[in-house]
């Protein structure tokens, strides 16, 4: 770009020749000499806000200093949204820890009396000896974070410890452990004895119980019923299914009051003492049996005190 000077002054005109370098640097220092004035206005405008008389000038102060606070305003609003939505999520999540904990203390046996969980824990007031300092928005965001990371990783160790105790707990459920009667002692044990009838010794694949006719007779444990029939050894006869190759054996009863296929739990009546089939008198005969191999009843039965 060539511009061309002429003045009564000069004998002859001038030329000044303008590169794409001068441009460039020309419109660079009015750009910046525009942002500097923009930045002197507005400091001259917040410092002296108050002193202002034009109305113009106060009205264009006023605007900006609006426009700044509605910025301001909607990035606090946005923040404490995120907040609150992160709080629900947490409120959320310790109620859900809440029932965790409440569950984990019933599974242990501990009282329930002992863990309030849907209480705030006692806090005192005692005066710090250090001056305290307020909490700024971003430590206060920064700490919400934080404890969010902590009810999130606190709640999944909860979990695997509350699938680990129902699996234990559901385990000792399906163990034939309860006293399949009301009686604190069994007439006959687990192994060789005289058999009543022939005289001879013979192996003895469960114990019996001593009860009168019409005692209540009840699951060992949870389980599926697979046979309930009348055998000609064992008379009225009810096998329960627990998982894992064990099945639990009820004999001689008067009465059975479950049928093949269905669902009990530990201690359901489920047959009435008797003595039918190969008995010498009203008692019941219990097994245990492990993949069809007799397994001596005493390893698993809690013998009342």
């Amino acid at each position: 770009m060539n511009i061309i000077l002429i003045s009564n002054n000069l004998a002859k005109p001038r030329t000044v020749t303008l590169t794409h370098r001068h441009l460039v640097v020309f419109a660079g220092a009015f750009l910046a000499a525009a942002v500097l004035m923009a930045m002197c206005l507005n400091y001259l405008s917040l410092r002296y806000a108050d002193k202002i008389d034009s109305p113009m000038l106060r009205s264009l102060v006023l605007s900006m200093q609006q426009e700044e606070q509605e910025k301001s305003q909607s990035y606090l609003r946005d923040s404490l949204n995120a907040m609150a939505v992160r709080m629900g999520q947490m409120q959320a999540q310790l109620l859900r820890l809440d029932s965790v904990g409440a569950r984990l203390a019933e599974l242990a046996g501990i009282k329930p009396q002992e863990f309030l969980f849907n209480q705030t824990p006692a806090q005192d007031g005692m005066v710090p000896s250090l001056p305290s300092q307020e909490m700024s928005f971003i430590e206060l965001n920064n700490r919400i974070q934080e404890l969010s990371r902590m009810v999130d990783d606190r709640a999944d160790k909860l979990g695997a410890l509350d699938s680990l105790l129902m699996q234990d707990r559901l385990k000792k459920k399906m163990l034939p452990s309860v006293m399949p009667v009301n009686v604190k002692w069994y007439s006959s044990g687990f192994g060789s004895r005289i058999d009543p009838f022939t005289g001879r010794t013979a192996f003895h694949e469960g114990v019996d119980f001593i009860a009168s006719k019409g005692t209540p007779i009840v699951a060992a444990a949870n389980g599926v019923v697979v046979y309930s029939g009348y055998h000609a050894e064992y008379g009225n006869m009810i096998d329960v299914d627990h998982g894992n190759d064990l099945v639990s054996r009820y004999a001689h009863a008067s009465k059975r009051m479950v049928k093949v296929g269905q669902i009990v739990v530990r201690g359901q009546k489920i047959a009435e003492v008797g003595s039918t089939g190969r008995s010498t008198g009203p008692h019941l005969h219990f097994e245990v049996r492990h993949k069809g191999l007799p397994q001596n009843p005493s390893r698993f039965l809690k013998m009342p005190s």
